[in-house]
């Protein structure tokens, strides 16, 4: 299985997505995981082992719902899919710091990255299974969880919409310089995923690139229960 997860990753068309983060700062993939694979995260979200800890998001005014971080060491389809999507975000990483004309900061794989997280006393993992009943939503926010962050993070929904639950579309939003903000609204099937900036994307001006500050979240919703899957890479303090 986690050998067939890297294949699938790999075997995305990387082209088009490279493509799509530049022009959009966002790219939606197809489906990546199986039926079975979403069915097995949702019966492991009812498990304690796993985690290493709980949040209510109502309780810290995050929203309505409930998500859980994985504890070390990470199950192996989460540690593959971490490791194999860094392998190709990195690349579209460093290609933004080119456009501010920045050096190269990311190394090609995951866990020299998680060294460097690990200097700045950041050795927690991040990534996350949540859980959304109705009137369930997530407010606008960024991940970022201490000095230093991976640009990029990968949302999958892990059940089906308008069969399973109704609303819960994914947000995202940009703070344009000197403008209004403006919105986009993602649905994503069973297994599916999104790309999307952890903190910023870059956009092309006349007098050279600028920064869009960009928050997700999700959409009240109306019925039913969604489950998702958050692959953050930069771990925690």
């Amino acid at each position: 299985m986690v050998q067939d997860i890297r294949t699938r990753v790999a075997n995305l068309n990387w082209k088009l997505i490279q493509n799509e983060l530049d022009e959009q700062g966002f790219a939606k993939l197809p489906v990546i995981l199986t039926k079975e694979e979403c069915e097995h995260f949702i019966e492991l979200y009812c498990q304690e082992d796993p985690f290493r800890t709980t949040i209510n998001m109502k309780r810290y005014r995050f929203g309505s719902g409930e998500y859980k971080y994985f504890t070390y060491p990470l199950p192996e389809i989460i540690q593959s899919l971490r490791e194999s999507f860094y392998f190709e975000l990195a690349k579209t990483a460093n290609r933004w710091l080119g456009y501010f004309k920045k050096s190269k900061q990311f190394p090609d794989h995951l866990q020299d990255f998680l060294n460097i997280c690990e200097k700045y006393d950041q050795t927690r993992p991040t990534p996350l299974l949540l859980k959304y009943e109705t009137g369930g939503f997530n407010c606008l926010h960024q991940d970022l969880y201490g000095d230093v962050f991976f640009p990029f993070q990968v949302v999958f929904v892990l059940n089906q919409r308008d069969h399973d639950f109704c609303g819960g579309e994914s947000l995202l939003v940009e703070q344009i310089p000197r403008a209004q903000s403006r919105g986009h609204v993602i649905t994503l099937e069973q297994g599916s995923a999104l790309i999307f900036p952890t903190n910023h994307r870059p956009v092309l001006g006349k007098k050279g690139y600028y920064k869009n500050t960009v928050r997700h979240g999700v959409s009240t919703v109306t019925s039913g229960e969604r489950y998702g899957l958050g692959i953050i890479f930069h771990d925690s303090k």
